[in-house]
């Protein structure tokens, strides 16, 4: 049975996908000198808030999701951000790849709730790995599961998650909205004859303040 260790060696954030992503560099290593012919790689990226501290700021922002502060001792625990899986090519004892990473600025998204919500410092993560791996021997290929303990832990900066926001929704933001929420917002923009969504968004919030 083949033995394999992950190891998380850097994110970025991707400047020239279609998408918002970043990117984990991830470091395999096979311990026990199998060859590998190739490995269809799956990996779930779970937020883990409960291993670092928290600025005031950054604690209102967060009630929404975990509460009053007195309750996070319960309320603060880790949650999937993403799912994602990529192939690595055949190696043996230790390879390099990349690793993409899809996001989102939905702010009805648990993780984008709890990113938007941070400042400064990093991210904890975890990265829990499966999959399926193709083994190649003097007698053929083989086939077995990556086991299920296999994960790596990666202290992402909270201004690589900013620059990739930036790069892709530069000074704007996301929200999803109910369609007939929708349609009252566009019949009060032209109603006051309002000229942007920012102005009709800072005209209602200035009726709701007043």
């Amino acid at each position: 049975m083949s033995d394999y260790q992950f190891t998380v060696l850097d994110v970025v954030a991707e400047p020239y996908a279609v998408a918002p992503q970043l990117t984990a560099r991830l470091r395999i290593a096979e311990t026990t000198g199998q060859r590998i012919h190739a490995i269809a790689l799956r990996c779930q990226v779970r937020i883990e808030p409960q291993r670092r501290r928290y600025e005031d700021g950054e604690q209102e922002g967060l009630r929404g999701l975990f509460g009053e502060r007195e309750r996070w001792a319960e309320t603060l625990k880790p949650f999937q951000w993403m799912q994602c899986n990529t192939t690595v090519q055949g190696f043996t004892a230790r390879t390099e790849t990349d690793l993409a990473l899809p996001c989102t600025y939905d702010l009805d998204v648990i993780g984008t709730r709890y990113l938007h919500a941070l400042n400064a410092g990093a991210i904890p993560l975890s990265l829990l790995f499966s999959g399926t791996v193709f083994t190649r021997g003097n007698t053929g290929f083989g086939v077995e599961q990556i086991p299920w303990d296999c994960e790596a832990r990666y202290q992402l900066p909270v201004a690589v998650w900013q620059q990739m926001i930036t790069l892709y929704f530069p000074n704007t933001g996301w929200l999803r909205l109910d369609a007939e929420l929708l349609t009252r917002l566009a019949a009060y923009r032209a109603r006051h004859g309002l000229t942007s969504w920012e102005e009709t968004m800072e005209k209602l919030l200035g009726e709701a303040t007043s």
